[in-house]
C-alpha cells in the first residue's frame, strides 16, 4: 500500500461522538511512552499528524485520522499512566473500552508494546481483555533499535508464550522502529489485505 493522503478528521471524547462513518477504522493503542504517536507519523508518511509529547498520557481523545480516503487511522489514549487522576483514568478507560467493544466498523487493532522490557502485567491484562471481547488484533513491538536483537527476539517470544494462556490462535507479530524507520511497509501491507475483507 502507498499512503498518498493523511488527514485529520476528529477528535471524539466518547463512542457517542464518533464519527458517523462506514470507513474500516484501524485502531493503534498502548502504554504510555509507547511511542505511538511517533510511529502513527511514520506510518503516514506525515511528520505532525498525530502529536508527539514529551509528557507521557498526552493523547487524551479518539483520534481520526482519513487514510486514502479508503480507511480511517485511529489514535486511542494510551493506558497506564500513573501520574493520570483515578477519575480521568476511568473515564479513559470506559472511553477505550466502548469504543472497542461497539465500534461496528472497527477491523483491527494494533497492540503496540516496548520492546525494550520483558512483558508488562499491564500489556499482558490489556491483551487478555481484548480476546475475551474477541476483538481482532496484532501486536506491534516499537522501539526494536534501542535493545539488542536477541533481547528483542527474547522479550518477544517471553510475550507470546504468557498469552499463550488465554490465545489459542496466536496473533500476529510485527517490529518497528519509528527512529530507524523500520516495520512500516510491513504494516500498510496488512492493511492492504485487509481492507477488501472488512
Amino acid at each position: 500500500m502507498i499512503i498518498r493522503s493523511a488527514t485529520f478528521q476528529i477528535s471524539s471524547p466518547n463512542l457517542e461522538s464518533c464519527p458517523d462513518s462506514d470507513l474500516p477504522e484501524f485502531a493503534f493503542i498502548g502504554r504510555s511512552n509507547v511511542g505511538k504517536s511517533t510511529l502513527l507519523n511514520m506510518l503516514a508518511g506525515k511528520n505532525g499528524l498525530a502529536k508527539v509529547s514529551a509528557t507521557p498520557g498526552h493523547t487524551q481523545l479518539i483520534n481520526f485520522f482519513t487514510i486514502n480516503n479508503a480507511w480511517s487511522l485511529v489514535d486511542l489514549p494510551g493506558y497506564g499512566y500513573a501520574k493520570t487522576l483515578k477519575a480521568d483514568q476511568a473515564s479513559f478507560e470506559a472511553m477505550i473500552e466502548g469504543y472497542l467493544s461497539r465500534r461496528t466498523n472497527l477491523a483491527w487493532v494494533f497492540v503496540l508494546i516496548d520492546s525494550r522490557h520483558t512483558p508488562q502485567l499491564i500489556d499482558l491484562e490489556f491483551v487478555q481483555w481484548l480476546t475475551s471481547a474477541q476483538v481482532p488484533m496484532v501486536l506491534v513491538f516499537t522501539k526494536t533499535d534501542k535493545p539488542k536483537a536477541k533481547e528483542v527476539q527474547k522479550n518477544i517470544a517471553l510475550f507470546q508464550e504468557k498469552i499463550a494462556l488465554w490465545c489459542p490462535v496466536p496473533p500476529q507479530v510485527f517490529t518497528t522502529s519509528a527512529e530507524a524507520r523500520t516495520g512500516r511497509q510491513p504494516l500498510l501491507d496488512f492493511i492492504g489485505k485487509a481492507l477488501p475483507c472488512v
